[in-house]
């Protein structure tokens, strides 16, 4: 059974900085992908960034191209979003996700999720 853990949400004024991991375990993880997705209230949920484990390739919401980076750690099978200059519509839950056959479009587990605020 996959398991991740999320960690690092919080409270954090406009313009600060965040950094999320999720940690994977209990699966075969090779041409995975791994990534986020976020859910605010009243609002649909929307993929926010995924790596691709094999070659590295990204995929980021416009909503946060050039202020969130996503990278990964292949030794620990951990997934990170670095998130700059922060705004409150980035206010959500955010859940980690795998897909495993490494797509962008599709995921088959996700995380409990993590609270980010951002205030302004």
């Amino acid at each position: 059974q996959v398991q991740l853990v999320e960690s690092g949400g919080g409270l954090v004024q406009a313009g600060g900085s965040l950094r999320l991991s999720c940690a994977a375990s209990g699966g075969t993880f090779s041409s995975h992908a791994m990534g986020w997705i976020r859910q605010a209230p009243g609002k649909e949920r929307e993929k926010v960034a995924v790596i691709k484990w094999s070659g590295g390739a990204t995929y980021y919401a416009d909503s946060v191209k050039g202020r969130f980076t996503i990278s990964r750690d292949n030794a620990k099978n951990t997934v990170y979003l670095d998130m700059n200059s922060l705004k409150p519509e980035d206010t959500a839950v955010y859940y980690c996700i795998v897909s495993m056959r490494g797509r962008f479009d599709e995921y088959d587990y996700r995380g409990q999720g993590t609270q980010v605020t951002v205030s302004s």
